[in-house]
Order: C-alpha cells, then sequence, then structure tokens
C-alpha cells in the first residue's frame, strides 16, 4: 500500500508534469491525491518547494531506471538508443500525448527563479547523460565523443517531445530515434 506521502509526491509527479509548478497549487495536489489537509506540512515542512524537490527527485529516479534498463536489453548501442526514443514516442502517443517530458516542464519553468529545483534538474539531466554516456562506451566509443553525443540525445529526446506534443504525433520522436542510430552507427 502507498503512504500518504508517496501518493502525494506521485499526484505532484503527474500535476507538474501537466501543468507546471506555478500552475500546480498545494491545495491542488491535497485533493487530486485525497490527502488530509495536516500531513502536507508533516511531510513537507518546506512545503510547495519541497514537496515539488521531492517529486522531480522521485520521477528523476524512475526515468533514470528506465534508461538503464531499457539500454541493457539490446547489446548493441545504436539500436538500443533508437529502441528507447521509439519506445517515449509509443508511450507520448499511449498518453494522448499529455506527458512524456516529466523534467522538461519543470527545468523550463523554473530555471531562472527557482535555484534549488533548477539544480535539481541539472543533477537529473546529468544522470541521465551519463548512462546514455556509459552504453556508448561499452560500444566502444571515447569517452569524451560519448559525452558529447548523450548530451544530444538527452536534448533530442527532450525537444522531440515537445514536436510529439504540439504536432500530436508520434513521428518527431521516431525520426529522433532513426538520425540517433545512424549518428552512432558513424561514430563507432
Amino acid at each position: 500500500m502507498t503512504s500518504t506521502r508517496d501518493h502525494m509526491i506521485e499526484t505532484t509527479c503527474d500535476l507538474l508534469e501537466l501543468q507546471g509548478y506555478h500552475a500546480t497549487g498545494l491545495n491542488q495536489i491535497l485533493k487530486e491525491s485525497g490527502s488530509p489537509k495536516g500531513s502536507l506540512y508533516y511531510h513537507f515542512p518546506g512545503g510547495k518547494e519541497e514537496l515539488a524537490l521531492e517529486a522531480v527527485r522521485h520521477v528523476g529516479q524512475i526515468v533514470l531506471k528506465r534508461i538503464r534498463d531499457n539500454l541493457a536489453r539490446i547489446d548493441n548501442a545504436a539500436e538500443a538508443v533508437s529502441d528507447f526514443i521509439k519506445t517515449i514516442a509509443f508511450h507520448v502517443e499511449n498518453s494522448g500525448f499529455r506527458s512524456g517530458g516529466p523534467i522538461t516542464t519543470i527545468a523550463m519553468e523554473t530555471a531562472s527563479t527557482n535555484e534549488t529545483l533548477r539544480q535539481e534538474c541539472q543533477r537529473i539531466y546529468e544522470e541521465w547523460q551519463n548512462a546514455f554516456a556509459d552504453k556508448l562506451k561499452s560500444d566502444g566509443i571515447e569517452e569524451a565523443r560519448a559525452k558529447r553525443i548523450a548530451t544530444l540525445i538527452i536534448a533530442s529526446i527532450e525537444g522531440g517531445v515537445i514536436l510529439c506534443r504540439t504536432s500530436r504525433s508520434r513521428e518527431p520522436l521516431e525520426q529522433v530515434g532513426e538520425e540517433m542510430a545512424l549518428l552512432i552507427k558513424h561514430t563507432v
């Protein structure tokens, strides 16, 4: 059974991705999570910022695990990266183009207004990049080049998600997946 604290974090994750930090209010989180008002400051004495920080950390770890697990399923780095990106495209479409960039909304919205959340988003993106760089290095790509390509992968996925949601098509991410495979194959 999920604890009240965990349920509040999961609800906050969904709301932050869907509508952003500033549009997500504490009353909405409490209502949608079904949590009693007193539990908010009991579990999160720092209020909304602390709850949002925990939500961002939570979703960052979920995505990191998905990246690592998916990349581990396929030995060839080009195929693994392409397959992962195409899987994201499927999930974006399957959500009705409502989700797919769990950190993007927060990163964009708080980058210049909330240093704590900005730093956490930066840390999460770096972890994700390192997971891709590790996969690329395992296929023989030199470390500095693997890190640069990993940055390109994350930037392309984040931009691809925005394009998919905007165009209501999974095609942009499918194209990103195909082009990444070509780039990685050419680099190896």
